[in-house]
This record gives structure tokens, C-alpha cells and sequence, in this order.
């Protein structure tokens, strides 16, 4: 019998792989192999007929929804019906959401069970394996956003493979419904296919609909999207449970997975990026869609707190409440990158949010580019002006207008602003915030026309004072990064937090129009000041999904809300946050904690200002309830678990706004969110996941740390590789002499504009004779980009024959030894993806070198490629002395020794098709020894 191996690969991303527009992988790839020497044997002759292929024969999707807290578990069955071991690749995308909280594969009737431990125990088995001879590689990675996970391996002949993962997440509720959705890629047709969510409430359902199976890019359904008519939905007596079951035949997966190959390429068809039109059927091929369901509850008018087993959880959503009056300030980008369409959507967006605007509120506009302008209505009755784009460093100078009120002449005028814009220029995001602010202070002051000469060059036109129980919102949305102005994000954070304080503190709600926005940046801003980050993703319904957004913050209904609880009956720390800027209608605020011993019951209180009678004032809001404390524990409720997810959560954005991932203290949220995770076993970033053969008491793992995210190509191409060696996860530290600074912008973009996935690692403890070797890479596709879990992408494939030695000798990569693994020979490509791009570059097995008809040109800084000034200190030249030049990559003798991580950063192409690298001159076809 050959012998065996197992590969375990884990990627944390938003997005599917191999080529689906649904997804796309990242970072951690992991691979377990058998080492060189030990128990090898000489592959025999195979004369037999080719082999059966593998197949997934079942999938399970089981989903327990037990007050808006959902456990998902993804089984999927495998066999192997050849004479012959086949290798199959299982994955499986989680919600953005979603921490993984259990993993067990079952092989040749062999249990793997998987156990979450602390990055740095992890680091120190790896330390131990590479001292004990074991070939090791090592990257640490950040993943933030969601979840990528991949398992492949190889199937004894003959014999079926079980793989259960399961996952953990809490349901938002947006726009009055919460949505639990789980995405279908299984990635072939399966016989037997059964996707189960059973809810279980405390209090009536109210709404339940299962709309048709989605792509995974549209905004929420609602009542008006049509309803699969292929599910059964069972509801108990009491109204407080149902189930829904969905099982498709194979006729219904055929259907499924043509009507997504249509939405695939419609939405393909409409693409500006040249990454995104890719093969519409390595897009489409077993995708079926998103799996959907939307309910909500009757809710008590107080609200509802469940006690059980100790903890606490407390569901506050009011519903009878005016809305606040508002001062909105819209900060829009009409940078040169907002052209076409974005333009076009951005006006057409604007035009209905402006129409929903209250008689009551207040509301700014500011335009910015290279420079900034607050927008007076009187422009709409002037003749429209020829747009002028300044590029100079000097700024103008920007006057402040005073927002207002929403009548309908006015919206008109504003609406007439609106269909003028045009973009052009570059992005001074700095200014943009900084006047959005000055907006905002400078309403609620007394009327005042003052001439500030300050370093910020803003006038101030006489304003009168409004009203000063309005509710401060800025809404900002931008499509890249800062190029005019501060461009520091650091400094850009610290000064608007700062500025932006005091009692008339704005809420700021960030929003990030396609994929080139500094998702970072954003997250932060909105993390300090009250709001929230989105994604608005560049695809023709781009208009709905800003106007969707605006929906979940429209209408505030409470101010300054604060939940208290006697603290002589919670244990003091443990509650979640409880204090909260603003409540909007449609959301759901849940607070959660762990209550003292032998407590009989429970006294919260919610206190809020909420509007007056007459729509223009604010009054005090206050609620009390008083709960009982049973002594009998229920099993269905997950408060415990509820409140350690929530908690985790809440302390990582903690860490994340402020920059404590650093901090010693062990109080710190970082510290304080290890604890929980690793008590209850979540995947965070800070924890990573080890799988352990049956009995065995130690295990190989690799970290899982705050670093730029990347991964290698998620194909079958998997094969067993000797003699791994260590990849550098440091770019700073290049062989090939780009400098750190150019570094540090490249790791930055490529971690937050197109995946922040949630960090998970993976090992395998396996017999003596084995070894691992862990990668990593991300995966983008276009604009088509599903937020929400994708299950069971399955693929499948015989072991490759391909050895090292023949891979180095037919593509002359003799010393390359790192772009081994990204090499697909199918293609003669390499494969892999960077800054969000996915990306195939040609290898030559010619002996003559690949050069530029034209000679050999400069690197060029951005659009995602190879790009960076050489740091002459470190290739050897003098300082200045340009940048690095665009060479196939043999030509570049310093290439030999860097990672293939630092390749991700530094690639370009030759001849609009071979794979370059910006190289240092020197180091140009420099003759090697």
C-alpha cells in the first residue's frame, strides 16, 4: 500500500476559493507531510484502469438557533470507491461573525479531535519540533473578519472520511429581522444533502420566512423576495419554536447552481477589475447559494432578561418610541477613483436617503477630494459649475456652512447638489473628518460670525444655533486611502478622536465603497466614536446597499442608553458593555454578565432620553424590571456561552480601537479575551486550533498572531513536500533590499482592504517519520463578495507525481526553492494571490530568459503589484538611487532567498504575462557561484 500522509489546511478569509466569486481564501495554509527517509517506499507501477473518482456521498448542515445564539455544525461523509488513495479538500467559510468551537475528522475509523490552545503554546511546540529535526515552517497571521477553513487528505482506498466542523455565532438583528444564513458550495452534486435550523425562543415568533436561495451578495431579503417553495417549516404548538428543513434533490442542485452561474456572470459581466472575469465555471461550478432564514420575536415592552445556570442575558429593543431628531452630516468622497459607476450610484443613493430625511432633522453635505468643500443650498438655484481639481499639497481654504432642516425645498435643492457631483482629484480624508467635526461643534454653538485664522483654514459663516437635542451622526464613506493631506492613519485616528468629543460627541459611520477602501482606518475611526464599519461592495446594486445601510441608522430612538444592575447582585467585570451612545430602530441591544452566588433575583435598569411629546426635545427614559432566580438549569439556554462569545467580541474591538494588542497588563482586553477563549474553547485570533491524534499527549501547531494575512492557492495541487523550510513572515526584512516603510503600507493594505479574517491555525500530531510545513495567502475575486458562511466547497484529486527536482529543472528555479509551492505545472504558472488580487503569472521552461522588448522599466507603486522603492542601504547602492527594476524572475539573483510571502509584495510582470520581481539593479543578472 503507498504510504500515507495527511495535509491539514486552514485559511481564515471572507471569501471562498479556487476561483469562486462567492469567495476567497487566506492566510494560514498548513501542511503536514511524510519526512524524507523514514518509511518510504518506491511508488509500483500502476497499469490498472484510471480511478473511480472520490465522492462526498452526504452533508449535513445542522444549525440550533436558541435565543438568537446559533450552533452550526457542517458533517460532510467521503468515499473513496479506488484501489487507490485520492486526496479530497473540504472547505467550509464561517459568518464574518462566527467563532469555530469544535473540529473532529474521522479517517480509516480513526477519531482526530481538535483542541484550542494559546498562540504562544503553540509557538513553543513548534520551537520544540524544529529542535528535534522535524522540517518545520512558520507564519503568523491575523485574520479578523471571517473564517476560511480548509482540511485535505488523503483517503485510504476502499474507505470513507467524516469531517465535523462546528461553529458559534450571534444573530444581529437589522432592519427588524434576524438573519441566519449558511451558504451552499459542496462543490459537486451530492446524493444526499440536508440543511436543518431549528429555533427555539423564550417568547412567540413573530415572522418567519425562508426567501429563495440567494448569491450571497445581496442585501437582506425581505417580504417582497419570493419564498423557496422546496422547505418545510414545522412550528410548535406555542409558537415559540419551528423547524426548517431543505433537502435538495439533485434535480433542485442542478437548478440552484445554474441560476447562480447566471447571477455569477451577470454580475462578472459588469466588473471593472480584470481579476474578477476570471472562468465563469471555476467560478460556478458546485455553488448553490445562500441558505436563508429570517424570523423575529414578540418582544416584551420592557424588554426581556433570562437568567439561568448562573448568568444573565438581557434583549432590549423598544418599539413604540419616536425617533430622535437628527443632525446627519453626509462626508462623500469624489475622489478621481469615484468615477463612473461608483459616481453614478453614489447620486442615485443619495437622492432617496435625502428623500427620508425627517421635517425634523438637520443635515450637512460635505464634498471632498483633494480638497473639501461644505456645500450651501443656494448652489442649486446657480448656474453648475466646470469642476476644477486641485493636486497641489497647498489645501484651500473651507468655510463652514450651517447644516438645514430637512423641508422639502430644501431636500430638493440638496438633492440638486447631489446630481451635479463628479469626481476627480485625490483623497484628503484628514480634512474631510476634520470638517465633518467643525460641522458639528460649530451648529451647536450660539450664532457667531467669526473668521478663524487657525492652521485649519476654515471660515465660519454666520450660523444660527439649532437645536441642541439633535443627534450628532456623521456618515463617511470613501473608496481608498488618504493620498492628499495627513495621509498618516495614526495620526488621523488620534486627531478626530480627540477633536471629535464632549457631550455633542458625533457618532461616525464609516463606510467603505469597494475594495480599495482603507478598511482599517475605517474600522478604527468608527470603533472610537460610537459607530460602525461597512463594506458597500462595488456591484450594480451598490446604490441599494448604501441606502440599506442608512436604513439600520435612520431612525435613533434612544440616547445615552445605560444599563445598570445592583451590584450586589453581578459579579463585578463581568458584565458586557452596557452603556451605549445611541439605539436604533429594527437593531437589538443585548447585555450579558454572571450573577453573584445565592442571588434570588435580579433589578435592572435602563435609563435613556428618548424624543418629547412635541417631536423637537428630548425627556428622560427610564425602565425597570425584576427578575426571578431559579435554581433549575436549562439546558436550551446558552447564556454562559452567549455571554463568553459576547465578551470576546466586545474585548477584541476593545484592543483593536485603541492598539493594546501590545499591552502586558493582565487586565488588559486582550488578556481578559485569552482567557475566555481558551476556557471555552473558541478560535480567536488570539488562540489557535490543534488537531491530535487519538491518545497521543503532544502536538505540532503553528501561531496565529496580529501579521499581514496571506495564503497559498487553494487547489487540490497538495503533495507531499521534503525538506520544508522556514518562510519569513517579516517583509521589512527583505533580502531583496525594498525598504521597511514601503513594507509597512503594502502589509497594511493587503490586511485591511480586502480580508481582516478571523486567525486560526491548525496543526496535526501524526506517527514518527512525519513533518509540516505551514504557508499562507489570500484569494480576491472581483466585487462579487458574500459576507456571509459558505459550507462544504469539496474538491477532490489523486496525489500529484510531480517530485521537486523535476519542478526545479523545468522552469530553470534552481535556488527559487520558495515559489516550489506556487507553482501550478498544469499551467506552467504561478499561482497565488496578493493585495486581494488573485493572480497567475507565467513561468518559461525555455533557456532563454524572459526580458521587456522595451528593457527593463521601473517598479510602479500600487494597483496591487510589485511595487516598492528600493532601500539602497540595504541592496547595496546609495540612498536614492530609484526604484527597484521589473525583471523575470530568474534574472533576480537577490530573489533566491526571500519568502514566498515577501514575493506577494515585491511580484510584477514581464511582458504583460511572465512572473517578475522588482528587483534592486545590482542585483540584475548578477552572476551566482
Amino acid at each position: 500500500m503507498p504510504p500515507r500522509w495527511l495535509s491539514v489546511v486552514c485559511c481564515v478569509s471572507i471569501f471562498v476559493v479556487n476561483g469562486h466569486a462567492a469567495a476567497v481564501p487566506t492566510q494560514d495554509t498548513f501542511v503536514v507531510a511524510k519526512a524524507e527517509g523514514e518509511g518510504t517506499e518506491t511508488a509500483e507501477t500502476v497499469t490498472e484502469e484510471p480511478s473511480a473518482p472520490i465522492k462526498m456521498t452526504k452533508m449535513e448542515v445542522t444549525s440550533e438557533v436558541s435565543l438568537r445564539y446559533a450552533h452550526t455544525a457542517v458533517v460532510t461523509y467521503v468515499r473513496n470507491p479506488s484501489r487507490r488513495s485520492q486526496q479530497a479538500t473540504f472547505h467550509v467559510l464561517l459568518p464574518e461573525t462566527a467563532f469555530i468551537s469544535g473540529f473532529v475528522m474521522r479517517l480509516s475509523g480513526k477519531s482526530y479531535k481538535a483542541y484550542v490552545k494559546e498562540k504562544e503554546e503553540a509557538k513553543k511546540i513548534y520551537s520544540e519540533a524544529v529542535s528535534q529535526g522535524i522540517g518545520a515552517a512558520h507564519i503568523a497571521a491575523k485574520a479578523r473578519d471571517s473564517n476560511h477553513f480548509t482540511v485535505s487528505v488523503n483517503v485510504e482506498p476502499n474507505s470513507e472520511a467524516v469531517f465535523n466542523l462546528t461553529y458559534e455565532e450571534l444573530l444581529v438583528r437589522r432592519n427588524g429581522v434576524y438573519n441566519h444564513a449558511i451558504n451552499l458550495h459542496p462543490g459537486a452534486l451530492v446524493p444526499k444533502m440536508e440543511v436543518t435550523v431549528r429555533i427555539k425562543e423564550s417568547q412567540k415568533i413573530s415572522l418567519l420566512r425562508v426567501p429563495e436561495v440567494r448569491t450571497g451578495n445581496e442585501i437582506d431579503a425581505t417580504e417582497n423576495d419570493a419564498h423557496n417553495s422546496k422547505v418545510v417549516i414545522q412550528k410548535s404548538d406555542d409558537e415559540k419554536e419551528a423547524t426548517i428543513t431543505f433537502t435538495p434533490d439533485l434535480e433542485e442542485q442542478k437548478r440552484l447552481m445554474a441560476v447562480y452561474a447566471d447571477k455569477i456572470k451577470e454580475s462578472a459581466s459588469s466588473s471593472h477589475n480584470w481579476y474578477s472575469r476570471q472562468s465563469e465555471e471555476d467560478k460556478t461550478t458546485g455553488v448553490l447559494g445562500q441558505f436563508v432564514v429570517q424570523y423575529d420575536v414578540i418582544r416584551p415592552e420592557k424588554g426581556e432578561i433570562l437568567v439561568n445556570d448562573g448568568y444573565f442575558v438581557h434583549f432590549f429593543a423598544p418599539q413604540e418610541l419616536t425617533p430622535l431628531s437628527k443632525l446627519v452630516v453626509f462626508v462623500l468622497d469624489t475622489s478621481g477613483s469615484m468615477s463612473g459607476r461608483k459616481i453614478k450610484q453614489l447620486r442615485s443613493a443619495m437622492h432617496a436617503i435625502l428623500a427620508d430625511l425627517r421635517p425634523t432633522d438637520y443635515f450637512s453635505i460635505v464634498e471632498f477630494n483633494s480638497n473639501v468643500k461644505v456645500h450651501k443650498l443656494s448652489e442649486a438655484l446657480e448656474e453648475p459649475s466646470r469642476p476644477h481639481y486641485e493636486w497641489s499639497a497647498v489645501e484651500l481654504p473651507v468655510t463652514i456652512v450651517a447644516p438645514a432642516l430637512a423641508t422639502p425645498d430644501n431636500v430638493s435643492k440638496a438633492q440638486v447638489i447631489i446630481s451635479r457631483l463628479s469626481a476627480g482629484g485625490g483623497t484628503n480624508i484628514h480634512k474631510a473628518l476634520d470638517v465633518a467635526v467643525d460641522v458639528i461643534n460649530k451648529a451647536y454653538k450660539t450664532s457667531q460670525a467669526d473668521s478663524s485664522t487657525d492652521g485649519n483654514q476654515t471660515t465660519t459663516e454666520t450660523v444660527e444655533k439649532i437645536n441642541d437635542d439633535l443627534q450628532p451622526i456623521i456618515i463617511f464613506l470613501t473608496d481608498g486611502d488618504a493620498t492628499m493631506g495627513e495621509t498618516n492613519p495614526t495620526r488621523i485616528l488620534s486627531y478626530i478622536t480627540e477633536k471629535n468629543a464632549g457631550e455633542k460627541k458625533a457618532s461616525i459611520y464609516s463606510l467603505a465603497f469597494g475594495q480599495d477602501a482603507d478598511r482599517e482606518l475605517l474600522r478604527k475611526l468608527s470603533l472610537r466614536n460610537e459607530g460602525f464599519m461597512r463594506q458597500i461592495y462595488e456591484a450594480a446594486d451598490a446604490a441599494l446597499q448604501l441606502r440599506h445601510f442608512y436604513q439600520q441608522v435612520s431612525s435613533p430612538l434612544l440616547a445615552h442608553v445605560k444599563f445598570v444592575y445592583p451590584p450586589n447582585q453581578v459579579k463585578a467585570g463581568s458584565v458586557t458593555r452596557h452603556a451605549f451612545d445611541a439605539m436604533f430602530a429594527g437593531g437589538e441591544t443585548i447585555v450579558a454578565g454572571e450573577l453573584e452566588p445565592g442571588v434570588q433575583e435580579l433589578e435592572p435598569q435602563v435609563t435613556a432620553f428618548c424624543a418629547d411629546d412635541d417631536h423637537h426635545g428630548r425627556k428622560r427614559y427610564e425602565v425597570k424590571n425584576k427578575v426571578k432566580v431559579s435554581d433549575k438549569k436549562e439546558e436550551y439556554l446558552p447564556l454562559e456561552r452567549l455571554w463568553a462569545y459576547l465578551s470576546i467580541k466586545q474585548l477584541l474591538d476593545e484592543r483593536d480601537a485603541h492598539d493594546q494588542s501590545a499591552s502586558k497588563d493582565e487586565n488588559s482586553p486582550e488578556k481578559r479575551a485569552l482567557a475566555i477563549a481558551l476556557k471555552y474553547e473558541f478560535v480567536t485570533p488570539l488562540t489557535s486550533l490543534v488537531v491530535v491524534k487519538p491518545n497521543a499527549t503532544s502536538s505540532v501547531d503553528t501561531e496565529s498572531a496580529d501579521k499581514p494575512a496571506y495564503a497559498l492557492p487553494q487547489r487540490p495541487f497538495l503533495q507531499p513536500i521534503f525538506g520544508a523550510v522556514p518562510l519569513s513572515s517579516s517583509f521589512a526584512s527583505s533580502s531583496l533590499g525594498l525598504s521597511s516603510g514601503y513594507s509597512s503600507r503594502i502589509a497594511n493594505r493587503g490586511l485591511v482592504r480586502y480580508a481582516i479574517p478571523q486567525s486560526a491555525s491548525y496543526g496535526l500530531d501524526l506517527p514518527d517519520g512525519f513533518m509540516f510545513k505551514h504557508g499562507g495567502s489570500m484569494h480576491s475575486f472581483g466585487h462579487f463578495y458574500p459576507t456571509t458562511p459558505i459550507t462544504g466547497w469539496f474538491t477532490t484529486s489523486a496525489p500529484a507525481p510531480t517530485t521537486t527536482e523535476s519542478l526545479e529543472e523545468a522552469y530553470h528555479l534552481q535556488g527559487y526553492s520558495w515559489a516550489l509551492n506556487l507553482i501550478d505545472s498544469n499551467t506552467n504558472s504561478l499561482e497565488f494571490v496578493a493585495d486581494g488580487k488573485n493572480v497567475t503569472l507565467e513561468l518559461s521552461k525555455s533557456s532563454t530568459v524572459p526580458k521587456a522588448s522595451d528593457g527593463d522599466s521601473e517598479c510602479a507603486l500600487g494597483a496591487g503589484e510589485a511595487a516598492g522603492e528600493a532601500a539602497g542601504a540595504a541592496a547595496g547602492e546609495a540612498a536614492g538611487a530609484g526604484r527597484g527594476v521589473c525583471v523575470y524572475l530568474t534574472r533576480c539573483a537577490a530573489a533566491r532567498d526571500i519568502s514566498a510571502d515577501e514575493y506577494r509584495d515585491t511580484y510584477c510582470v514581464v511582458e504583460n504575462k511572465f512572473a517578475g520581481v522588482c528587483c534592486p539593479r545590482s542585483k540584475v543578472d548578477m552572476k551566482i557561484p
